[in-house]
């Protein structure tokens, strides 16, 4: 199923969404998707790097808010919604000592018994405030993958697990610049405000065409550039930490869960 033929995919459930996927008639980024829930960045480890993995979540809020942490070989995330994390996510990355060595399409070959799945929020997840305002999000008109970039911030450390702050971008005309910004706030569970705003280099970006992860961007011209926190960052700290074995979802590639996306806040559950 391609994107130009889902007309009505901001109407479609969580549930739906992840149907879908699983049975693997939906193979493209889930920005757009099931809007007012909640999506999710994934990271899955061995049980024994989950406390450290926690604390570098709560030492780095902005890029790794918590929605909710599986149990140890459980690949079930029940308060986010009936998941298999197994299944659930159109694309994986797989990283074996610190290497991106293969992506894949489920991880039933893959699974083990001392993995654990961690939910982070996502920043699509506010997106459908943003355009209840009416305002033009560039990257789901042109039927795009949200464009993503490293950045020279660094992110708090623990454990094996550092890095630097991986970023997405929005282009908006300076009168719906401000908007977006105060309605993103509210939601801090996806990632809140920007980090950054205006220049692209300020924050260590060499050519704003060419992101890192996802599409190239819609930039007009007299648009204000805006860079909020990625949950794409824990991908460049698993490759430092080069752990035996590491799962994330592939950027722009979502967990859809049931969570509505206005939801305050959400306690999350240790390992």
């Amino acid at each position: 199923m391609s994107m130009e033929s889902v007309a009505t995919k901001g109407s479609m459930s969580a549930s739906e969404v992840r149907q879908l996927i699983r049975q693997g008639s939906l193979g493209v980024p889930t920005t757009g998707f099931a809007e007012g829930f909640m999506q999710a960045n994934l990271v899955i480890l061995p049980e024994r790097h989950a406390a450290d993995f926690r604390l570098f979540c709560d030492r780095n809020p902005k890029s790794c808010p918590l929605l909710g942490i599986g149990k140890p070989g459980d690949p079930g995330l029940p308060d986010l919604g009936s998941i298999d994390i197994r299944t659930d996510v159109a694309r994986y990355r797989v990283y074996r000592s610190g290497a991106h060595t293969e992506t894949v399409e489920n991880l039933s070959d893959i699974w083990r018994n001392d993995l654990v799945t961690f939910a982070l929020g996502c920043s699509f997840s506010f997106e459908s405030a943003i355009l209840r305002a009416g305002i033009d999000i560039r990257h789901i008109s042109a039927n795009r993958n949200v464009p993503m970039y490293a950045t020279n911030l660094p992110t708090s450390p623990a454990g094996p697990f550092a890095g630097l702050t991986v970023v997405s971008m929005r282009a908006f005309r300076p009168a719906d610049a401000i908007q977006a910004i105060v309605l993103s706030e509210r939601y801090p569970l996806a990632h809140g405000a920007p980090v950054h705003i205006g220049d692209p280099a300020g924050i260590g970006i060499k050519d704003i065409n060419k992101p890192d992860f996802g599409d190239p961007p819609v930039i007009e011209p007299g648009d204000i550039l805006g860079f909020w926190a990625c949950g794409v960052t824990p991908q460049l700290a698993l490759q430092q930490a080069k752990l035996d074995l590491a799962i994330t979802h592939e950027p722009g590639f979502m967990l859809v869960t049931d969570l509505p996306a206005d939801l305050p806040g959400t306690p999350s559950k240790k390992p």
